[in-house]
């Protein structure tokens, strides 16, 4: 499906009808406007970092704040978050819903995270809750989580099993928990800095395999554009909730629109990596072949220089 929507009709209804055969029942989650429709509501985004993180008592209560983070002077380089909350404790927490692959994207969620920590910072004095005095900060920072959802695997060098081999039992490692450690004694050094990585690619399981509520909402996140129905192995507290505020047929003729366009700029950009996806493998190819027939005229002349060789000695001719 493409758009052309810096040259279209201003009558919506019409591009929607048009499409009205493309559209799924439910919003694809890895698009921007999906995630954020969804994730941006109260109630499921408890549910999941629940299941996600599973913090010491919960997470009770969260208010959304600003999504976009300035740096520390004006030249500094800003941030922009798909969704951050602060919790009822005060933890910090970013989620974050990245569909295309970014060279340096461990990097990325450490800066992110890095500006998130400095945002914490208090300047000049603060007042003292024993004494009352009037004393500088001390330091003490919230926890901070910054889970990241990717749509691909962030180590390619590993590899994917097959989906159809897998079991009742099958498990492959999809979600990874980083925090900073000692590196003799393998244990936490600072607990209040936590990273997720959430990889769709290698969440391979069936329906059928599915069981735990983190393997649920996994599942949810990368195929519920693909479902029709609410399946009933799906037992999320808020499952009902979701497929509601997701439902296509809710939305209204502007939010359709901005949904289409989400999806069609998804679309454009797995386009043009597709294109210079399959101009890196052709450049490839050619010079692989290109150093095949290098090696075989290599071959050639130093089995040439061989027989050259042989004659020379058989006639005593240096």
């Amino acid at each position: 499906m493409y758009i052309d929507f810096k040259n279209m009709d201003a009558d919506i209804s019409k591009v929607i009808k048009e499409l009205a055969e493309d559209l799924s029942v439910y919003v694809n989650l890895k698009t921007d406007f999906g995630f954020k429709r969804v994730f941006g509501v109260k109630e499921v985004m408890l549910s999941f970092l629940n299941t996600v993180l599973k913090i010491g008592g919960g997470v009770i209560d969260l208010t959304y704040v600003n999504t976009e983070i300035l740096g520390l002077t004006k030249d500094d380089r800003k941030s922009i978050f798909d969704l951050i909350c602060v919790t009822g404790n005060g933890e910090h927490i970013i989620v974050e819903m990245q569909t295309l692959r970014q060279t340096y994207f461990k990097d990325r969620t450490v800066f992110y995270a890095a500006s998130l920590i400095q945002q914490q910072g208090i300047k000049g004095k603060i007042k003292d809750p024993i004494t009352g005095k009037k004393i500088s900060w001390d330091f003490n920072l919230p926890p901070v989580y910054v889970i990241n959802i990717v749509d691909f695997c962030l180590d390619e060098t590993q590899n994917i099993t097959n989906p159809e081999e897998n079991t009742e039992d099958f498990e492959q490692k999809y979600a990874s928990y980083i925090q900073l450690m000692d590196v003799d004694t393998k244990e936490p050094f600072y607990e209040k800095l936590t990273l997720v990585y959430i990889e769709l690619e290698r969440f391979t399981k069936k329906l059928s395999n599915v069981k735990t509520f983190l393997e649920q909402w996994i599942y949810l996140i990368k195929h519920l554009h693909e479902l029709k129905t609410v399946p009933e192995e799906l037992k999320i507290e808020v499952v009902e909730t979701i497929f509601e505020i997701a439902k296509i047929a809710k939305m209204s003729k502007d939010e359709v629109f901005i949904y289409l366009k989400s999806v069609n700029d998804m679309g454009l950009v797995q386009t043009e990596i597709n294109k210079m996806s399959n101009k890196i493998a052709t450049v490839t190819a050619e010079r692989d072949n290109a150093w095949i027939e290098r090696d075989n005229a290599w071959l050639e002349r130093n089995k040439a220089l061989e027989e050259l060789n042989a004659l020379k000695q058989r006639f005593g001719i240096n």
